[in-house]
């Protein structure tokens, strides 16, 4: 059965270096009619849990470890029983907003996480964070890119245990060679393609600096 791809907006606040800013993410859950997994539990664990539905979850995949995109994610493992996925370049992030619960499993770069007739390829692209992650499923033609790139560049790098030189190498050398109609599906706002975006590089880069 082809995996479907869903997304659940869900409100909270981000906060990091003494600064809180109110946020609304995007929860991707890739599955059938039989189970699913969950990119990015953000915010709101019931919700996230009742867009699931009656499927097994049997994975939560952390594409880095900001509060906004971590917070409901020991919630939701408790509710549903799915493993907690994380690269460890991350942990001291996620430290911050959960220090008594570790993450389950590691992601390692390359490594494929099978979801529900999906499979998706982990690609590293820190910048943004450490262990920001992005995942590829070529066979849906679709990159869930977290906060490495966005509808009109990449994500902010302005933070703690951000690099804005990372995340551009990131981006030039992990995303932007994907075929031109890949369907960027990001952390916050709406989708884009890679093809829409790499023509822009230069301009990022001279903006950036």
């Amino acid at each position: 059965m082809t995996a479907r791809i869903e997304r659940l907006v869900t409100s909270g606040q981000f906060s990091l270096d003494g600064g809180t800013w109110d946020v609304d993410n995007n929860v991707w859950i890739v599955g059938n009619d039989e189970e699913a997994v969950v990119i990015d539990a953000a915010h709101d664990a019931e919700a996230i849990a009742r867009a699931v539905g009656d499927r097994r979850l049997t994975a939560i995949i952390c594409t880095h470890a900001h509060n906004d995109h971590i917070d409901a994610a020991p919630a939701l493992a408790d509710l549903t029983g799915a493993v907690i996925w994380l690269h460890p370049d991350d942990l001291p992030l996620w430290r911050m907003t959960h220090p008594d619960r570790e993450p389950d499993r590691e992601l390692v770069d390359g490594q494929v996480i099978e979801a529900a007739g999906a499979d998706l390829t982990v690609l590293h692209t820190p910048g943004h964070a450490p262990g920001a992650v992005c995942l590829y499923e070529p066979a849906l033609g679709t990159l869930f890119t977290g906060d490495t790139l966005f509808q009109g560049g990449p994500g902010a790098t302005g933070r703690s245990y951000s690099s804005f030189p990372a995340i551009i190498d990131s981006i030039r050398d992990r995303l932007l060679d994907l075929p031109p109609d890949t369907e960027v599906l990001t952390g916050h706002g709406d989708p884009t393609t890679i093809g829409a975006e790499a023509p822009h590089l230069d301009e990022w880069i001279k903006r950036g600096h």
